[in-house]
């Protein structure tokens, strides 16, 4: 007998829309203040397909929220200094309030060097050194978007990270780790999982909270979890899949994203926020 789905929803989309409209309305009200308005740059190195379909939605975004936009497109054949360079100019730039790098830049780029030339004032992508210390101590700055925008929908669906043991799958720079870290910060007890963790159904099935962070489609089952968890699947992988599947795990969980639709637009959406903020700060009206 196939199980009915019991997990309500996620809906990333919806809440994306919400924070994307107050990301406007703000725009518009610093722009009528400061006759200045927010300006997002974005540096795209070659011609991935995936990542130019990827600056092109975060630009078409700004365009909707008011925020401006430039557009700096690097040949794939730009060396770590000239990157670094143009990074550093930008964040040099007062009219640019935020500066995006899209990855992966390339396996012969120093990545990092290129996201620590972004100042931390306009990292509002959340890359740098600087801002995960920053969110790792409760300090000001700007969080990984991703991360970010999960913590939003673990908000805005009700959801008390506090007291609750939270199982983070996956231990990248820009998801995982701070994932983690936003989780702790708000009292949850986390486990960090990855390629070499013994056990891992054992792990995840302690899960109160799941992060699906892993990179490879439909990794995670309804089998995996714990009754009543709340998953966040925050993979996306050919064929419009997630780390998660859904089918099975919607038969288990209590809340759950979908994917597309899930995580998603709230990482655009949690750019264009802190873009709008960044301006605010830089501007003197924050």
């Amino acid at each position: 007998m196939t199980q009915s789905p019991t997990a309500r929803l996620m809906d990333g989309t919806a809440l994306a829309r919400r924070i994307t409209e107050e990301s406007a309305e703000a725009a518009a009200e610093l722009r009528r203040r400061t006759g200045t308005a927010p300006c997002l740059a974005t540096v795209l190195v070659g011609e991935d397909p995936a990542s130019v379909t990827y600056v092109r939605m975060k630009r078409a975004r700004c365009r909707q929220a008011g925020i401006a936009s430039r557009h700096v497109a690097l040949p794939a054949s730009v060396t770590t200094a000239e990157l670094v360079g143009t990074v550093t100019a930008l964040s040099q730039d007062p009219s640019v309030h935020g500066i995006l790098l899209q990855h992966p830049v390339g396996p012969h780029l120093d990545e990092r060097a290129a996201f620590e030339a972004i100042a931390p004032e306009k990292d509002v992508d959340g890359v740098t050194t600087h801002s995960f210390a920053a969110m790792s101590f409760g300090l000001p700055g700007f969080v990984s978007c991703t991360p970010g925008g999960i913590m939003r929908l673990l908000d805005a669906y009700g959801v008390e990270p506090a007291g609750k043991r939270a199982v983070v799958v996956g231990r990248s720079a820009i998801l995982g780790k701070p994932a983690g870290m936003l989780l702790l910060a708000r009292d949850a007890t986390v486990t960090y999982c990855h390629s070499r963790t013994a056990d891992l159904a054992a792990a995840v099935r302690e899960a109160d909270i799941l992060i699906a962070a892993v990179g490879r489609p439909r990794f995670l089952t309804g089998s995996d979890l714990k009754p009543g968890a709340v998953v966040v699947d925050a993979g996306y992988n050919e064929g419009n899949v997630g780390d998660v599947d859904f089918d099975s795990a919607a038969t288990r969980a209590s809340l759950i994203t979908p994917v597309p639709g899930g995580v998603g637009p709230m990482t655009i959406a949690v750019l264009l926020a802190q873009t709008v903020e960044a301006a605010g700060r830089q501007l003197g009206t924050a």
